[in-house]
């Protein structure tokens, strides 16, 4: 094993107690859905109350409720030692923290591969540069999962099915990585077996349950909701609010701050399905490549952080902690190809240092229409259009053979 491996993992889990430290002190409360919803869901399904996904509808896949509950068995644990008050927050940090640690250190493997010392480089300051938002979120469960799931796409085709598989159940974005390896490579038929053998297990874990009414509510209950603030289609609106021809709300229902103006249901309307279309767009475009002569192998890496930005870009919602969703595909790029990945990686790691100063840095004057917030939020969302056009343009340009950068 390679000395520096220590140190890249003592660097790891000190960003991970810094940006867990900021939480507590940055404005807007960034670690608020852990405490006001995560803890709340989980308790309530413990003692008998509403589970939701089952008995209710809800915003995320059934899965997402077992980190939850996880982190409500570590809380009782280490409720002595931090107080009952901050035991379930302190026990989600932990929980984050040591799936990312394992990932990791799967990653780093001996620490002889210079392109996965480069990914992990990667992952360490896009976790620092992104902030508190990476950590307090359920999303931060899927990302160790999108990792080991990327880096095992070829060797380990059924075991990184079955991470993608559970991580899309618990948010949708992993599914992406399995969609274009399906598309693109030889183990196709692997994945697909695997990822649908563990969604009619939790299909059918979910109707024994009594929640078959509910199965597919993560969809449904997103489809009548607005256009929120973060939404890249947005844009146009905070600076119509910015003038006074708009307003920013909060709606109760979904728990998030909206745009009102003349014209936001139609673009609301329009991005469901624009995003269907953009993803089956990208998968044709990678059909149409590979059939054109180049590697399936070259076109993975962008196929997947395109279809992921895409994912982003055509939604409705524009949370903050969606950035962590182009980590993976980002870590991918750089294993396989290091010298291809650095400009997506840059700008990702742009990305993840906007999305901070917007939220939770400067979110109060966001809410207020102020234009400084404003204008950072438009170059971020600016910015994830061209990360899109990086990637696409990467797709159509590929033509040559993998050459392997591992070492």
């Amino acid at each position: 094993m390679s000395p520096v491996v220590p140190i890249f993992l003592a660097a790891f889990l000190l960003v991970h107690v810094l940006v867990a430290w900021m939480g507590w002190v940055y404005p807007s409360q960034p670690m608020g859905d852990v405490v006001l919803v995560y803890d709340p869901w989980s308790r309530d399904a413990l003692a008998g109350g509403a589970i939701v996904g089952v008995d209710v509808s809800w915003v995320y896949p059934q899965l997402a409720l077992l980190p939850m509950l996880a982190a409500q068995g570590i809380a009782s644990v280490i409720a002595p030692l931090t107080g009952a008050a901050s035991s379930y927050l302190v026990a989600w940090i932990v929980q984050v923290t040591i799936l990312d640690l394992i990932a990791f250190a799967l990653l780093l493997g001996r620490g002889r591969a210079r392109s996965r010392l480069w990914a992990a480089a990667f992952w360490v300051v896009a976790l620092l540069a992104l902030g508190p938002i990476a950590l307090y979120r359920i999303d931060a469960v899927t990302v160790p999962l999108g990792v080991l799931g990327a880096l095992w796409l070829v060797g380990r085709p059924r075991v990184a099915a079955v991470l993608l598989t559970v991580g899309a159940w618990i948010k949708i974005w992993p599914g992406v990585l399995i969609a274009a390896g399906v598309v693109l490579l030889r183990q196709r038929l692997t994945l697909l077996i695997a990822g649908a053998g563990v969604s009619v297990l939790v299909a059918l874990a979910v109707v024994f349950a009594g929640g078959g009414a509910h199965l597919l509510g993560f969809l449904t209950e997103q489809g009548d909701r607005g256009l929120q603030v973060e939404a890249v289609a947005a844009t146009p609106f905070l600076w119509m609010a910015a003038a006074g021809s708009a307003v920013i709300a909060y709606d109760f229902d979904i728990l998030t701050f909206q745009v009102s103006a003349r014209g936001v249901d139609q673009v609301a309307s329009l991005l469901t399905p624009l995003l269907v279309l953009g993803v089956v767009g990208l998968l044709a475009l990678a059909v149409w490549r590979v059939r054109g002569g180049a590697s399936a192998l070259r076109l993975l890496p962008p196929l997947v952080l395109a279809l992921a930005t895409a994912l982003i870009v055509c939604n409705k919602v524009g949370s903050p902690q969606f950035q962590t969703w182009l980590l993976a595909p980002v870590v991918l790029w750089i294993v396989w190809d290091r010298r291809r990945a650095l400009a997506p990686a840059i700008l990702v790691l742009v990305l993840c240092a906007l999305t901070c100063v917007v939220y939770p840095l400067t979110y109060d004057s966001l809410l207020r229409a102020e234009w400084g917030p404003i204008l950072v939020l438009s170059a971020r969302n600016v910015l994830l259009v061209v990360l899109l056009v990086v990637s696409v343009r990467r797709m159509v340009q590929e033509r040559s053979p993998l050459l392997s950068n591992q070492g």
